[in-house]
């Protein structure tokens, strides 16, 4: 049975997170619900919106948040491309892309904080495009439409990987990623320009390989040269302990040759 739930305001659960920059209050975008009176669904309730002839109508849920996606039936409905996540909380298959019976769950262990918040991701999505309709009880939400402690642990998982994309994003500015290519012919060669990466700057940099703390292998990186680095203190990251020269490649060079 379909039940409704008045929500007070804007529910925005926020959760206090210190860290060494000191950070204030975070609100996770998966907990703020619209001020509105909200339905109440069981999976079963919700598995009857499917868009099929004799189906209500066409709903799905993502993170036990229910939208109404009737305005884009060319995809959800019967035949669409997305009509596996039609009538049920299809979570992990966002990130997954397991569109099987057992893919097409709510049940996030042992997803990554990055992946989990890619799930967030397209949380914000539907709340953008498509109307809200309600909470689904189960997983995330009580049968009074509280949050569980699924809904809390998915919490903590999105701000964990909003840190290790700004985490990401800040090292990528630090040190782009070198363009690369490989053939059977001639090999493979790493090589540093302007955008490599996709990261727009002034300098072109040099390819090193970066053993980042704690992992076996290693990326490809570029690192700027600084104009004059015959001065021992004046070399900026090139003596980076983490940092390691391509063997066969001299210190200075842009594009490396990489022996099979």
């Amino acid at each position: 049975m379909i039940r409704y739930s008045v929500a007070l305001g804007l529910l925005a659960v926020s959760v206090f997170f210190v860290s060494d920059k000191g950070f204030q209050w975070i609100s996770a975008l998966l907990l703020r619900l619209p001020e509105s009176q909200a339905l109440l669904l069981t999976p079963e309730d919700l598995s009857r919106y499917t868009g099929t002839p004799d189906s209500p109508g066409l709903y799905l849920a993502v993170l036990g948040q229910v939208f109404d996606v009737s305005r884009g039936h060319r995809h959800y409905s019967p035949g669409g491309s997305y009509h596996v996540f039609a009538g049920r909380d299809g979570s992990r298959a966002f990130v997954t892309g397991d569109f099987t019976e057992t893919g097409l769950v709510d049940d996030l262990s042992g997803l990554s904080p990055l992946e989990v918040l890619v799930i967030n991701d397209w949380l914000s999505f539907y709340k953008k495009e498509y109307p809200f309709v309600g909470k689904l009880i189960g997983r995330f939400y009580t049968n009074n439409g509280e949050p569980t402690e699924a809904l809390k642990q998915a919490e903590t998982s999105i701000y964990e990987g909003q840190k290790l994309k700004a985490k990401t994003e800040l090292d990528n500015l630090r040190f782009p990623p070198c363009n690369s290519e490989w053939s059977a012919a001639s090999g493979g060669r790493v090589w540093c320009t302007t955008n490599s990466g996709g990261i727009q700057r002034s300098w072109a940099g040099v390819p090193r390989k970066l053993y980042s703390p704690g992992s076996r292998g290693f990326r490809c990186v570029c690192v700027q040269v600084v104009n004059d680095i015959s001065s021992y203190n004046n070399r900026g990251e090139l003596d980076n302990p983490n940092l390691q020269v391509y063997d066969n490649c001299p210190p200075l060079e842009e594009s490396c040759i990489l022996k099979g």
